[in-house]
């Protein structure tokens, strides 16, 4: 996992960071949901009055665009955003509510491996989203 904060990558990256820019980035940080733009736009106007969400949009798509962000689409027209150098983990979304447990199981991690390799593959990423609703 990087050590690095979202805002270090996002200037090692070469984006000019505003105030702003800055504060959505630590909000981002801090997150330790999947918030949607909406969300992020809430949590960063209670630290900043003056963001728009149009600038909540625009730097948002360009954190995603330069790989400091990952995009997630949970099946529910919205998307969602979380740091993209967060360790490994999957993801068991709640159908009924939309929450969404993050989960690390090895067993489901050497199966891929093996999967992979069963099918003359060496293993480089993967994304696992498993879709339920709670026993009764």
């Amino acid at each position: 996992m990087s050590t690095e904060t979202i805002i270090e990558r996002c200037e090692a990256a070469g984006l000019r960071m505003t105030e702003q820019r800055r504060v959505i980035a630590r909000v981002l940080q801090e997150s330790k949901d999947h918030p949607d733009v909406e969300e992020l736009y809430a949590r960063a106007s209670k630290v900043d009055a003056g963001i728009s969400l149009a600038t909540v949009y625009r730097t948002v798509k360009l954190f995603d665009e330069t790989g400091i962000l990952e995009r997630l689409e949970f099946g529910d027209g919205r998307s969602r955003y979380e740091d993209a150098e967060r360790e490994h983990h999957d993801h068991l979304i709640d159908i009924n509510t939309g929450k969404v447990i993050e989960f690390v199981d090895p067993e489901i991690e050497a199966l891929q491996e093996k999967i992979a390799a069963k099918l003359g593959y060496e293993l480089r990423g993967h994304k696992l989203e498993l879709y339920g609703v709670p026993k009764k």
